[in-house]
């Protein structure tokens, strides 16, 4: 049995997404400095897909008969990077301050970290 259209619609709906989209996208190349600073940005991406078809006369008659449609849309916003100095790695946040107090603490776990570290002497 042959594949319906929108098989083969879906199919290339679905490779172009995977051209644009990588783990590239949302972990960006490092970026080093002269200064032995390391920079790598991280971003969100949000991405929908809508898609559909019809046949228009009786089923036998599909392959000529057929008309379809898609609609994409894809958001990338930079959230943070990661600086990397010395073999310690900071997150800054380029998004808005946090607006409840558990944000704000899961915000600090990575200074509250390195404070315990510098406190106990240990480096793990």
């Amino acid at each position: 049995m042959d594949k319906h259209p929108i098989g083969n619609f879906a199919d290339s709906i679905v490779a172009k997404i995977r051209e644009m989209i990588d783990v590239n996208t949302i972990i960006g190349e490092p970026i080093s400095t002269p200064d032995g600073i390391t920079v790598i940005p991280v971003s969100k991406v949000s991405f929908g897909v809508v898609s559909g078809g019809a046949d228009f006369t009786k089923a036998e008659a599909r392959n000529q008969n057929f008309g379809c449609g898609a609609g994409t849309g894809v958001t990338i916003n930079p959230v943070a990077f990661l600086v990397v100095k010395d073999g310690n790695v900071r997150l800054i946040n380029v998004n808005a301050p946090p607006n409840s107090t558990l944000d704000r603490v899961v915000d600090m776990v990575p200074e509250v970290m390195d404070k315990i570290s510098e406190w106990t002497g240990k480096d793990e």
